[in-house]
């Protein structure tokens, strides 16, 4: 009796492809305001004084049912020129994403890799409507996602906080022009 070895089944799971870790099902706004509240005053102060521009940036995670997350993006701008509000601009965008992954990667990919996916998009939306508002696009620099989860967790260790899927950035986290 002759014994073969049955080699059918050996190389088929290095042969099928593999789910992405992160899938997008849905990019979304959820929530945008844009206030100029002295124009159209405000566009001759702007001739003769650069303006003074703040943003926020903060990242929230939500778990929302099995492996699907909402991941949102907040974004606060405030302008002034002279000490006067040119414009406030707030935006809150989101995607939903389906992730498969590790308990100890999930954290990293909602609060890094997912809202890198989201940047450029809520970019090119504050630049129209800071545009569309009278003003110059406010073109946001790219953001350091590692860095702002890297100072989040430093604080959660500091505070001892649990992790609250949240990351935030400080005022200067993104630069404008």
């Amino acid at each position: 009796m002759t014994a073969e070895a049955d080699t059918s089944n050996t190389d088929d799971a290095a042969t099928e492809p593999t789910a992405p870790p992160i899938t997008i099902g849905a990019q979304y706004i959820k929530d945008l305001s844009f206030e100029a509240p002295e124009a159209p005053g405000i566009f001759s102060e702007m001739q003769n004084e650069a303006p003074d521009i703040q943003i926020n940036v903060d990242v929230r995670a939500n778990h929302l049912q099995d492996n699907t997350y909402e991941v949102v993006l907040l974004v606060n701008a405030q302008c002034k020129v002279g000490g006067t509000t040119a414009f406030i601009l707030e935006l809150t965008y989101a995607g939903l994403f389906r992730i498969s992954a590790t308990e100890e990667a999930l954290r990293p990919l909602l609060l890094i890799e997912c809202p890198r996916l989201l940047f450029p998009f809520a970019r090119n939306i504050i630049a129209d409507i800071s545009r569309d508002g009278g003003f110059p696009p406010m073109m946001l620099s790219p953001l350091d996602f590692v860095e702002m989860y890297r100072r989040s967790m430093a604080e959660e260790a500091k505070t001892g906080s649990g992790g609250d899927n949240t990351a935030e950035s400080a005022p200067d986290g993104a630069s404008t022009h």
